[in-house]
């Protein structure tokens, strides 16, 4: 058996931290959403993925990819906002097994309604409770171990 390299007090803080804040931000994000634009903060993401994207639609796996999810949790997703028209599905044209999540007018509307909202949540539970130093601190990290991870894949 391998023993464990234990974390020290700094370590356990900051996992314990992330942990926390990742927690509640994204509940309260969601929260947010869910009330004022009748949105999970999952499917704002894909709205806001798609409507980046030159004639607002992507490939579902690489959605799935740009959005860290799995396959069967964005079809789910996909298919509550269909059923909302907020997007809709094609095939692709050279590959019968290629689906495209493709944003409609609706899913447009839907997005520029939550956007403002969602923009004031995130300022208010995140990016203004820290300060100018704390955030780029803060963006760095975060942004070095979402590149390890990713490049793991």
């Amino acid at each position: 058996m391998v023993d464990a390299m234990w974390l020290n007090e700094d370590e356990i803080r900051a996992w314990k931290g992330f942990l926390a804040a990742g927690a509640l931000v994204n509940r309260r994000v969601d929260q947010q959403l869910r009330d004022e634009a009748g949105l999970s903060h999952a499917q704002f993401e894909v709205l806001v993925r798609l409507a980046e994207t030159e004639g607002g639609e992507m490939r579902m796996t690489e959605l799935a990819a740009a959005l860290y999810t799995v396959k069967s949790g964005l079809t789910y997703q996909i298919t509550q906002m269909e059923n909302a028209g907020l997007v809709h599905r094609r095939t692709c044209g050279s590959d019968n097994r290629g689906v495209y999540a493709v944003l409609t007018s609706a899913g447009r509307a839907r997005l520029a309604h939550a956007a403002p909202g969602h923009l004031a949540e995130v300022r208010a539970v995140l990016i203004d409770v820290l300060s100018p130093q704390q955030l780029a601190h803060f963006a760095d990290g975060l942004g070095e171990v979402a590149r390890r991870l990713a490049n793991e894949r």
